[in-house]
């Protein structure tokens, strides 16, 4: 069986065009229309439904791309098993990791990574949460560091490595009565129901920190007064340090102690998951095990609250 007659079918569904399919492929669309023909005239049955806009997967289609993706994941999870058996010390692995936080983490991880395997390649790719997630659905993605809720979980795989608890932060001037300051505590406790009339700037609807940052909201009783809406962490930062909004934020931007803000621990202790992602029902080769005890270690590290940066 030609796996790359394979690859190419799955990616005409993925892009929905077979015009965008043959640039991703980096092959003339006259080939890739030529291969799919010789394959629908093997099967005796059309894979797509041609439209002028997009081109969608005929019944038999969606059973082709189904088990065609299933062919390709043994394939790769044979490969893999080989040459860990072999002990080669050598591929490839592509590592997905969200903006802003993501980099901090593979600057962290990668010099170890390449110490222990020199040979390998990594390729990592950042991309948001969702994305993530669909690129190992689509077997695009080895592995995907995502931060996440229970509820926000795919049917794939996913390995919790820490629960990251979310701070309130406050302009540094913001007014905080002397009792809630009488503490040793690096980041006093404070009720969020106490900044119910305060202006906030959130994370926009569709990521995944909103749903966390919604219900912390609910359980305080009270629905913010949203200013803004963004899609980075480093604009809400600048907002708070701006006197313009109060936040919530992970803790991963609180340790980096930015200037102008102030960052208080909620009485209720809020988390969210930081977790490891992989399709269903693959082989993990022993360097992706690996990557993921190293990124396990960044996270023990600092990113327990007082702990080092």
């Amino acid at each position: 069986m030609d796996t790359k007659q394979i690859e190419y079918i799955i990616k005409i569904a993925d892009e929905g065009s077979i015009t965008r399919a043959a640039e991703k492929l980096f092959i003339t669309q006259s080939a890739l229309s030529q291969q799919l023909q010789k394959l629908e005239k093997e099967l005796g049955a059309p894979l797509f439904v041609r439209n002028k806009s997009d081109w969608t997967l005929t019944p038999a289609g969606k059973v082709y791309v189904e088990n065609a993706r299933e062919m390709l994941r043994i394939k790769q999870k044979t490969y893999t098993m080989i040459a860990d058996m072999a002990d080669t010390h050598r591929g490839f692995l592509s590592v997905g990791m969200t903006p802003g936080r993501g980099s901090d983490m593979f600057t962290y991880v990668y010099p170890k990574f390449h110490d222990m395997y020199p040979d390998f390649t990594v390729e990592p790719r950042e991309l948001s949460v969702r994305n993530q997630q669909e690129a190992i659905r689509k077997g695009e993605l080895d592995i995907g560091f995502v931060t996440i809720t229970d509820q926000q979980k795919t049917n794939d795989e996913y390995i919790d490595l820490f629960d990251e608890e979310i701070f309130l932060a406050l302009p540094e001037q913001y007014p905080i009565s002397e009792e809630y300051l009488q503490t040793d505590a690096l980041y006093p406790e404070l009720h969020l129901s106490m900044f119910r009339y305060e202006p906030f700037v959130m994370m926009y609807k569709e990521s995944t920190i909103r749903k966390t940052v919604d219900q912390i909201f609910h359980d305080a009783g009270f629905s913010p007064t949203v200013l803004f809406e963004t899609s980075n962490n480093t604009t809400i930062l600048s907002m708070v340090s701006a006197k313009l909004a109060c936040a919530l934020v992970p803790y991963h931007y609180v340790k980096r102690h930015p200037r102008g803000i102030r960052f208080y621990r909620l009485t209720t202790h809020p988390t969210w998951k930081v977790c490891v992602c992989y399709q269903k029902n693959t082989y993990l080769s022993k360097a992706a095990k690996d990557f993921i005890q190293m990124v396990d270690d960044y996270w023990e590290h600092g990113n327990r609250v007082g702990g080092g940066d």
